[in-house]
């Protein structure tokens, strides 16, 4: 793993998790990631079928060049190459372990962009792990990402994450990031996403502005 993004979010997961071996999902705390947001998705388990997308940040639907929520996971990967993606997925929720994939993304125009994709299993209560949440960085700054859409990704290798020790969760001791593992009882990943994203505006008049929002928005 050697994006950024990619080792924030997976070290925020760690913590979340403690000794568990995935954390339930409405401990996340939408501000303590808010900066990468744009690259976060979350899919969910549905059954006799491959996963699908429950949210997507503006900037993975802005690669795809559309929205994404509700979308399988197969769609996004090249020729017979989706059944591999969704095994890795599915496999992600089933045995609760983390997975790192590499891809190459290529445009219709036939421009290509590396990334790197982490998946981390999430439960929704007890021992239920029906979701996962990801993060999908390029590897590089690319000029013409996001303006010319990809027309699909390429699965160029895979790892599952075994070899992650179990640990309690330490209060944060920046108390500018207080805010990093705190939870909000009874408020989901979504509804706490549109408090931040609207917040001068009641939950009647938020109007979805951006893929963000839009997906975001809602409930996990």
């Amino acid at each position: 793993m050697r994006q950024k993004n990619s080792v924030e979010i997976f070290t925020y997961w760690e913590q979340l998790r403690g000794n568990a071996d995935a954390p339930l999902r409405n401990l996340i705390e939408p501000s303590a990631v808010r900066h990468i947001l744009p690259e976060l998705f979350i899919l969910e388990a549905v059954r006799d079928q491959a996963p699908r997308f429950r949210l997507a940040g503006t900037a993975i639907c802005s690669l795809m060049g559309r929205e994404l929520r509700f979308e399988s996971f197969a769609a996004l990967w090249a020729g017979g190459q989706p059944d591999d993606a969704v095994r890795i997925a599915a496999g992600v929720m089933e045995h609760v372990v983390p997975a790192l994939i590499k891809a190459t993304g290529y445009s219709i125009g036939g421009r290509h962009v590396t990334f790197e994709m982490v998946l981390m299993p999430l439960r929704s209560a007890g021992d239920v792990c029906d979701r996962l949440l990801g993060c999908l960085t390029p590897t590089a700054h690319t000029p013409w990402l996001g303006s010319e859409r990809l027309e699909f990704l390429a699965l160029d290798r895979s790892r599952m994450l075994y070899e992650r020790p179990a640990h309690l969760v330490e209060p944060p001791s920046d108390p500018e990031h207080a805010n990093l593992i705190s939870r909000h009882d009874g408020v989901g990943l979504g509804a706490l996403m549109a408090r931040m994203l609207h917040p001068n505006t009641g939950a009647r008049n938020q109007g979805p502005a951006d893929p963000l929002r839009h997906s975001f928005g809602r409930r996990l």
